[in-house]
Parts: structure tokens; sequence; C-alpha cells
């Protein structure tokens, strides 16, 4: 990497390596790091307590400090920033970063490590670090001389924001941390070697555009790509998808990135996606992919995945191009770029549309969309999880609250992705590829510290939040007013219904038989506890919960037999959907539709 310094007249300061990184991590504007001390980074803990300029947040378990991280970084386009020490601090990051990875979140993790002379040794505390982190992130480094420090930690928030964002290792040996050395400030000139692609090509993009213009049939799908080009790509996608007439969807990870309430809006699609949004990809004949890798729980079974249509696909990260389902235009660039490239080129291109064949489609749409595949009986006194969901997406928009949701993962998590509609970006944090247990309450964690006046809320299940529960105490202890929103039906929900529908009910180690008493957890946690067992009782329970100073748990007793629909079973195509029949007595109802047109 070419270095220029910050300020080439000023003599070069003598540090140490310990202040090297902290200087370095606050010209890069770093201003919380969530960490867990150790004694291979505790020269770093010596420099953090000399200093006010960079927060430092407490965690209890590492994997929680990267998924805090991840929260931070999600909802403020920021690079999160996480500190651990050696060995088995170090590995229990792993999870975190393997998430920050499938989920393109710019994070810089900072490892202690042993002395250089003891690296191999088998020391105390030691871990091959940067082999075991190596397909765990973007890139990662161990830092052998003091002189390149600086220049590392500069180089490490470039890689982790520059192109497809993602988490980045830094393993700093303690020797390195105590020995003193020049500060060099944050270069000025491009890295000379990873220079991503943000600009389109032109051709790419009239090719795109004659190609939707001709189409009868468009739809634009739409990713986590959408949110992570910043808000401007979220204003400029709304443009396009107004201008143009198409339909649009959204990933679970790009939720938000258009607004859920808008009419040209189909839901998210997907394995738990809405009839409409499913039937629409798979009858389209043309595809605008933005910003989305066509992970399998979106394409369903490939060989039938949207088998009449074109596809084009934008994105910033090249090999995700043709990766897993083969396009016809590729274009690659930054999402913002490429909406700003389409939207002008579309108003360049005289080429009339085919209103006449995008009416008949629209209307093809509301059909499906008349179905009604979100529907649920909220019946007698037993809370339906959907019903629950909806009711505190409600009751939050009466606050006029800010709201930022977390989740954990499995049934709750797709019901809080149906029906808890999102209108803006980065307000959404989920764990979308790697699926991890644990993820929401640090997460909401990692957003309350960038947004303290909002309201952070996780939609947790009660086996998930066991996962990560320690961090109730960090809450305590920073006063962080985390609101965690648990939909208890005591069992491994998702584990359940599959084994159900696929595995004839054999319920093989699903249920949890000693769940803690989540109201006297939270007391314990110094927290407030919450419960509601019926109907009658949730608005006041959600309500308490949203009015109520500090953290809290609501535990919301729901339906144990519940199952999340729709539902795509695995390597089944998008028109095979399971649909809940909206009769208690004829619960599901499988769906193989083929696309009849209007």
């Amino acid at each position: 990497m070419s270095v220029t310094p910050a300020d080439a007249t000023t003599e070069t300061p003598t540090l140490s390596g310990a202040e090297i990184v902290l200087r370095a991590l606050k010209e890069q504007g770093v201003e919380v790091i969530f960490g867990y001390p150790g004694g291979a980074v505790l020269p770093l803990y010596d420099a953090i307590f000399q200093q006010n300029a960079i927060r430092h947040i407490l965690v209890r378990h590492e994997q929680a400090a990267v998924h805090a991280a991840e929260g931070y970084a999600r909802s403020t386009g920021k690079v999160g920033c996480v500190l651990v020490t050696s060995g088995p601090g170090a590995t229990n990051a792993v999870t975190g970063l393997v998430d920050a990875l499938m989920d393109s979140i710019p994070v810089v993790c900072l490892t202690g490590q042993v002395p250089t002379h003891l690296i191999g040794n088998d020391a105390f505390q030691e871990a091959d670090t940067t082999g075991i982190t190596r397909p765990a992130t973007k890139h990662n480094y161990l830092v052998k001389r003091v002189e390149d420090l600086a220049r590392t930690v500069h180089e490490a928030f470039y890689v982790a924001r520059a192109g497809r964002p993602g988490p980045v290792v830094i393993d700093l040996p303690k020797d390195i941390l105590i020995g003193k050395g020049p500060y060099t400030g944050a270069p000025r000139e491009e890295h000379r070697s990873y220079r991503p692609q943000t600009v389109p090509d032109a051709g790419a993009i009239r090719e795109a555009v004659a190609m939707l213009k001709r189409a009868a049939r468009p739809i634009a799908y739409t990713g986590g790509g959408v949110i992570n080009a910043g808000p401007e790509a979220s204003a400029l996608l709304a443009e396009f998808i107004h201008l143009t007439g198409i339909p649009c969807t959204n990933t679970l990870m790009g939720l938000g990135a258009f607004p859920g309430s808008d009419p040209q809006f189909l839901g998210m699609l997907g394995m738990h996606g809405t009839y409409e949004a499913n039937l629409a990809m798979h009858g389209c004949d043309v595809m605008l992919n933005v910003g989305a890798r066509f992970d399998d729980r979106v394409t369903g079974r490939l060989d039938a995945f949207a088998p009449n249509s074109k596809k084009i696909h934008a994105d910033i990260d090249p090999s995700s191009i043709n990766k897993n389902v083969k396009v016809d235009v590729s274009i690659v660039g930054d999402a913002a770029e490429v909406l700003r490239a389409l939207i002008a080129a579309w108003k360049a291109d005289d080429t009339q549309q085919d209103r006449q064949a995008l009416s008949a489609w629209w209307r093809q749409i509301d059909a499906w969309r008349a179905r009604d595949s979100l529907r649920f009986n909220q019946q007698g006194t037993i809370i339906k999880p959907q019903y629950a969901v909806r009711r505190l997406y409600e009751l939050c928009r009466e606050t006029g609250r800010d709201t930022f949701i977390a989740t954990e993962v499995g049934q709750h998590q797709m019901w809080a992705a149906q029906y808890f509609r999102f209108e803006k970006p980065n307000h959404w944090m989920t764990s979308g590829g790697l699926g991890t247990m644990g993820y929401g309450l640090p997460a909401a964690m990692g957003v309350q510290i960038a947004h303290p006046d909002a309201l952070s809320i996780d939609i947790a299940g009660e086996a998930s939040i066991l996962m990560n529960i320690q961090e109730m105490a960090t809450l305590a202890q920073y006063r962080l007013p985390v609101k965690v929103f648990i939909l208890n039906n005591q069992y491994m929900g998702m584990v359940r219904q599959w084994q159900e529908l696929l595995h004839g009910s054999r319920y093989s180690e699903s249920y949890s038989e000693a769940l803690p008493d989540f109201v006297r957890l939270a007391e314990a946690f110094h927290g407030t506890g919450l419960r509601a067992t019926c109907v009658e009782e949730l608005d006041g329970v959600i309500r308490r919960m949203l009015e109520t100073p500090g953290p809290v748990i609501a535990d919301i007793c729901v339906d144990q037999k519940e199952n999340c629909f729709p539902m795509i079973p695995s390597g089944a195509a998008h028109n095979e959907m399971i649909l809940g029949s909206g009769n208690p007595d004829d619960p599901v109802m499988i769906i193989d539709e083929e696309t009849v047109l209007v």
C-alpha cells in the first residue's frame, strides 16, 4: 500500500505498539470497541485506560463482541471494531467472524497473540489465529514488526469497508504491542492492489435497460448489497422502481431497502417469502438482481428457478456473478452507482415499455396477493406468534420512536421478517447466511450503543436467547435499555416444524424441558421481567415493555404448534409451496401451481 503520511512536515512520533493501534483507530473514526481482556492484550487495555477518545464496551463472551460490532456496523454503515485476547478469545470470536463474512458486514477484529518468539511453540493461550480465521474473514494479518502496525490498521479498515464489506482480523503479538515504533497517518492514495470496481460498465447498463423495457413480466430482486451501499442506494432503488412501474421483492438481508408499505413491494421472497413474491419470481421473463447473491434459501431448486426468464445480476463482488445462477447480463459495481446509471439510461432510452403487458402482469400479481398468504387465525386466548409480532409492530409505531429490530434465528426470525414492516434501511439486524443462534441480543446491544435514544428490540426465541443470555449483564452495566421480546413456544420451533413436515413428526431433541423463568432471570440480571400468557395480556405487556426504562425481557407464551408459512421445502421450486390454509382443522395445503398469466 502506498503510504503518504497525513502531515509529512511533522516529525513522526515514537509510540508503543498499543498507542499506535489506538491512534490509528481514532484516525479511522472508531468511537467504540466491543471486547474482553486477557493477558496478551493487556498492553492495549492499559492504553485504553489512559485515553477518553474511544469507548470500550465489556461484553461477557467474545462471540457476542463480534455480533455487537455487527449490529453497530449494520445500523450505522460504519466499520465495527472488536478486541479479544489470544487463544480462546480469538477462537470464541470465529462464529461472529463467519457470520459477518456471510452477511457482508464490515468488522475489524483485533486479536491478541503470544510474543513472536513463542509463536509455534504451543505457548499458553496460543492458537494459529491467522490460519483458523483465513476462511472466516475477508482478509487477515499477523503483525511481526512495530513499524507495520499503523499501516496494517489503516489497510484493514479500508479492506473491511471497500468493495463487498466483510470482517478483517489483525493478530497482534504481545511484544509488538509493548515495543516502540513510529506512527504514520492514514494514506491519502488508493490501495495499489485492491481497488474494487464501483462504477458499472455503460454497455452492460444499456443492455439491461433494453432487456427490461422489452419485458412483459419484469421483477426486481434486491438484497443486502443495496443496504451496504448506503441510504442513497435505497432512495435510488425506490426512484427506479417507481420510474419503471415494475414489482420489487427483497431478500431477508435486504428488508428495508425498499419501503415495506409501497404498493409495488411484493414482500420477502424465498423459503418463507410471500406467495406473490415467489410466484412472480417463478413466472417472470426478466429479472433484475441488485446486491443479492442467489442464495439457496432464495432460489430453491436451481434447475426450476425462474425457468423462463432472462437474468440481470448487478453486484460489487464479481465472484458472486455466475457463481450459483448463470445470468444473461453481468454488471459489476456499487449498488448506488448501478441504480443511478440504470435511472439515467432508462430516461435516455426512447424505447417505449409495453404498458399493456405490464398491466396484465400486475393483474396476475394482484390475483396472487388476494390469496393473502400471511393470514392467520387469532382465535381463543392462546397467543399466535404472528399476532404478537404484528401487535409489537403496531404499538412501536404508536410510540413514534425510531425502532431497530434484531432477531435470533428460527421461526421467530421469519415471523419478524413477515409481520414487522420496514420502511427504511439499516433498521433490521438478523443473521442471514450463517443462521447464528444467539445473534440477536448482542446485535441489539450494538445498535443501542450506536443509537442511544432509539428503541432497540431483539425479537427472540426461548432457545436462541439462551445462547448469549449472559449479555444481559452487559446491558445492566452500561444501562442499555434493550428490549427482548421472546416468542416462547418451548420448542426449537423451526427444528420442530421440519420434523413435523419432513420427518414424520418425530420430535427428536427439539423440546426444551428445563427452561428458566425468564421474568426472574431478567430480575437476576438487574432488568425487568414481564410475561403474557393470553391474548388479553399481550398489549399491556408490550406497552409496559416499551415504556419501562432499562433492559426488559418480555416472555410471550405463544401457540406451541404454530408453523411458519408460506414454506418452500428444501429442494423444491418457487411454485411448490406449503401454505397455511387459514382453517385450524386443515392446517396446511401444498400448492403446486404452474404460473398462469392473465
